[in-house]
């Protein structure tokens, strides 16, 4: 540093004041991301301003994310300052909604071309940069993002050097000639804290894990959820990061080697990012690390780059979710609360690559369970973040809905399944009253209608077969009636005991809607949600005057012979044991005899009497 200082004199200022006199009225001030904010230099700037309030005026501060405090939002300041926002942070939100700062909405990819272009000038960039090295590069650290393009386009750039920032690869380094002053100043990095994981935050977590493919390359936004999401995929093998943001539960996943971007299929071997929110550990951890590499944000969010990584997972947060899939991430209404950020870059870019996946992770309620999150249509004024056609999942503490090429009336009834449970009733309601959903459509309510996700799980079959044994849901109901038009007449005939050339919509709704505290229905599915298929069902109704349930299956014809109905009854089997239930009942045909050893290889004492034509079974379980 010494060095330099004597090589360039004129850019280590001593004298803050000289160096705020070169900003003027009507200037366009930007400063450095999050918690790379040069807050230093912001506070001194603000002491200038109020020990000198007609040094200038109207100028315009412009950043992405502003944490610490913001003093160019206070009314003071208001003939000196106005605070322009790419991406509202809690500081700047009240300002924004009374009319005193402003907020541009804008894809975070789009903002680098404004500075190229000149549509937003930069006449100043205050920032925040590492110490020099011997060659006299300053890293940006923490925060590359939009800082790097702001800098190359602003006429004057000032530079708080921090010993405490990091030294991060990447495109991330700034010659000490491309600065015009050099403040030296060591402070703590600001931290980023984020809420506590808490029992819904944690199922949500453990929803969306189910989703994370190994190999996948991930991104994960920023909050409680992700964090939570990110705890949860400790049992996942080599996960390859490609993100705007990266945090401090990715990191954690990168020190205990569940991160390791060897299945990348660009930048293999290097997590790359744009900028960083989190902790000094973290900061510690990123300084002179080959494994990571921080670019600006017009590389990292465009969406053909991000659709080059294989698997391309984009996990991202909602504030809600209307029954068409429209999502808002940036606004309660009239109220506007964060931004459009990375969000859509990414959610676009996972869609386009090879085996990727986009998910939005939400709780099912705010404001203390008073408020549904799941709504009938956005509120008034709000703003459409993704659209209709955005959205492939959807992922509550209530589990997961998928609705990529799905209908109106499938999203309604897919999304309504996993809202809170106190909600559902209400919103079929609203859905019928708009022509979302049948008429008639049914869902089960209350405690009986959650989802148990707990009881989804793979089975191989004798030849191999990998096969997906879970609780139907109330969305399958036209998977069931797949199922039915490609069963053969003798299938059908022996399932229903009669011939059945239909299935009645009412009884697709009773068939696909259980009450899952009282009665059981597994479906064997193959092929992912995209393409699911159904090649077996199987279920039990509760007796309870006996304890005991009938029980029922179907398997579809070119599926037979190889093991789906014996898996289906072993697990509802395991299920009704587990549910404390005495035995099975069945009625089966005299010449059903694949069904009848089907019961008689299980472990079950029973009891058959014949009656015109047809076996009543007892089983009970040992």
């Amino acid at each position: 540093m010494e060095t330099l200082r004597r090589k360039y004199p004129k850019k280590f200022a001593t004298n803050l004041e000289r160096v705020f006199e070169h900003i003027h009225g009507g200037d366009k001030i930007f400063i450095g991301t999050g918690c790379g904010k040069p807050s230093y230099l912001v506070k001194e700037l603000a002491d200038y301003v109020e020990n000198n309030p007609k040094a200038f005026a109207d100028a315009e501060i412009f950043h992405v994310w502003t944490l610490g405090v913001a003093p160019y939002v206070k009314p003071k300041f208001e003939m000196n300052f106005r605070h322009n926002a790419f991406f509202i942070g809690d500081n700047t939100r009240g300002a924004v909604n009374k009319g005193l700062a402003d907020y541009t909405p804008i894809f975070l990819s789009a903002v680098p071309d404004l500075f190229h272009r000149d549509v937003i000038p930069v006449d100043v960039a205050l920032i925040q940069l590492s110490t020099p090295d011997e060659h006299g590069y300053m890293s940006y650290g923490i925060s590359v993002d939009i800082v790097k393009s702001a800098v190359e386009n602003a006429d004057v750039v000032i530079a708080q050097v921090n010993e405490n920032m990091p030294r991060v690869l990447g495109e991330s380094f700034i010659h000490i000639e491309d600065v015009d002053y050099v403040i030296p100043y060591d402070e703590p990095l600001l931290e980023y804290e984020t809420g506590e994981v808490d029992e819904t935050t944690d199922a949500i977590g453990k929803n969306v894990a189910r989703l994370v493919e190994d190999g996948a390359t991930i991104q994960v936004g920023y909050g409680s959820i992700p964090d939570a999401i990110v705890a949860s995929l400790e049992n996942k093998q080599d996960l390859g990061v490609h993100t705007e943001l990266l945090t401090d539960g990715v990191v954690e996943l990168m020190k205990k080697g569940i991160v390791t971007n060897e299945q990348k299929s660009i930048h293999r071997g290097k997590a790359i990012a744009s900028f960083c929110m989190g902790h000094r550990d973290t900061y510690a951890y990123l300084n002179n690390n080959p494994e990571l590499e921080f670019r600006p944000i017009e590389y990292t969010n465009k969406p053909t780059v991000i659709a080059q990584n294989h698997k391309m997972t984009a996990i991202n947060t909602a504030l809600e979710i209307d029954l068409t899939g429209q999502v808002t991430a940036e606004s309660l209404g009239h109220e506007f609360y964060s931004g459009i950020g990375g969000q859509a870059d990414f959610m676009r870019g996972a869609a386009l690559s090879d085996g990727g996946k986009n998910i939005i992770a939400l709780p099912s309620t705010a404001k203390n369970g008073d408020v549904s999150r799941i709504v009938p249509f956005l509120k008034e004024g709000a703003g459409v973040t993704l659209t209709r056609g955005d959205v492939h999942y959807v992922v509550t503490e209530y589990g997961s809905a998928y609705l990529h090429g799905k209908n109106i009336r499938e999203r309604a009834v897919a999304l309504i399944s996993i809202a809170h449970p106190r909600f559902r009733e209400q919103l079929l309601e609203e859905a019928k009253k708009y022509n979302l959903v049948y008429q008639d459509q049914m869902m089960v309510t209350g405690q009986g209608g959650i989802y148990p996700v707990d009881l989804e799980k793979y089975v191989h079959l004798s030849d191999g077969a990998r096969v997906l044994l879970r609780p139907i849901k109330p969305a399958d109901e036209d998977l069931l009636k797949d199922l039915f038009y490609n069963l053969s007449n003798e299938t059908i005939y022996k399932r229903f005991m009669g011939v059945k050339h239909y299935l009645p919509r009412q009884q697709l709704h009773e068939l696909a809607n259980v009450d899952y505290s009282k009665n059981m229905a597994i479906v064997a599915v193959i092929g992912e949600e995209e393409k699911e298929e159904l090649v077996g069902v199987g279920r039990w109704g509760l007796d309870e005057d006996t304890n005991s349930a009938e029980v029922a299956f179907v398997v579809r014809d070119d599926w037979q012979q190889q093991g789906v109905g014996t898996e289906l009854l072993k697990y509802l089997t395991q299920i009704a044991k587990r549910r404390g239930l005495y035995g099975f009942t069945a009625d089966v045909l005299v010449n059903n005899r694949g069904m009848l050893r089907l019961f008689e290889k299980m472990d079950f004492t029973m009891e058959k009497e014949l009656k015109d034509g047809v076996y009543h079974i007892r089983m009970h379980f040992d």
